[in-house]
């Protein structure tokens, strides 16, 4: 057997991809109220989005536990995987790659944690690349190579109506989430050495909608490119940003990909969202 590559649910692969590496998926959890569920299997998006609006409904979302991935790990050791390859939303969005670590470091050497340093198809990116690796008979160092390699080729761009729900879960600091309410000011949120951060600034989401476009024809430079556009109950919204991008992109554009985004970023980001992963192929 190969080596098997695990990743978290927050990965995002649309339904196109799901079957075409084998791939292992450890769900985050969700939090509504006071009922948790896991996320893509019990908690879907449109019930986060729901409690965000509702009054007096608390959201979160929590990691797996390292037993979790311990369990995962043996079973794909015990089934014949030369080694493990897991490949994690960024370890300062989340506590899922230190679970992660804490198994890896229980269940012995064969196991190797990646830090993707983003979350969403930026991770997806990174997760299919090193599962296409295993298939193709790569070594455990290879395979991990090259989920750290398409991993740094990710950039993640995304714009929200409000900043308040990244404030609540502590992924934005409260400056930054001022600066959304301040003049009506619309920031343009990527993610930068795993942590959010504002990228630019704009007046109307309109026009933060255009700025997205042009970041993302910027970030893909002067190669090949693919795109993934995520959205959270914004299909038109997506299907619009999409088509702008590929329109700019041309032949340049490979692959083009559009998901809503699950539970657990959903309870962070808020109703709205519109986001662009550019995966720059090399």
């Amino acid at each position: 057997m190969p080596v098997a590559v695990v990743t978290d649910s927050t990965a995002y692969l649309p339904a196109e991809l799901s079957g075409s590496y084998d791939l292992t998926v450890v769900p985050l959890t969700v939090v509504i109220n006071g009922v948790d569920g896991l996320e893509g299997l019990q908690i879907q998006p449109a019930e986060v989005a729901r409690a965000l609006t509702a009054r007096r409904s608390v959201v979160s979302t929590s990691r797996p536990a390292p037993s979790q991935f311990a369990e995962t790990y043996r079973r794909l050791l015990d089934a014949g995987a030369d080694g493990i390859v897991s490949v994690h939303l960024s370890a300062k969005l989340s506590g899922t790659f230190e679970a992660a670590c804490l198994a890896a470091a229980e269940v012995g050497d064969r196991v190797r944690v990646v830090d993707s340093e983003t979350t969403g198809m930026g991770l997806g990116f990174a997760a299919l690349a090193a599962a296409k690796a295993a298939s193709d008979g790569k070594d455990l160092d290879s395979v991990r190579g090259e989920a750290a390699d398409h991993a740094a080729r990710v950039s993640t761009l995304f714009y929200v109506d409000t900043l308040e729900f990244l404030r609540r879960g502590g992924r934005i600091g409260a400056a930054s989430a001022l600066l959304g309410t301040a003049l009506s000011v619309k920031p343009i949120l990527h993610v930068l050495d795993g942590a959010i951060v504002v990228r630019d600034k704009v007046r109307t989401a309109g026009r933060a909608l255009a700025k997205l476009v042009d970041l993302a024809v910027e970030a893909a430079g002067d190669g090949e490119a693919d795109i993934a556009v995520h959205h959270l109950l914004a299909p038109d919204r997506a299907t619009a940003l999409a088509d702008a991008v590929a329109m700019r992109l041309g032949d340049r554009l490979r692959d083009c990909y559009i998901t809503e985004i699950g539970a657990v970023v959903a309870a962070h980001v808020g109703p709205g969202l519109a986001g662009v992963v550019v995966h720059r192929r090399s």
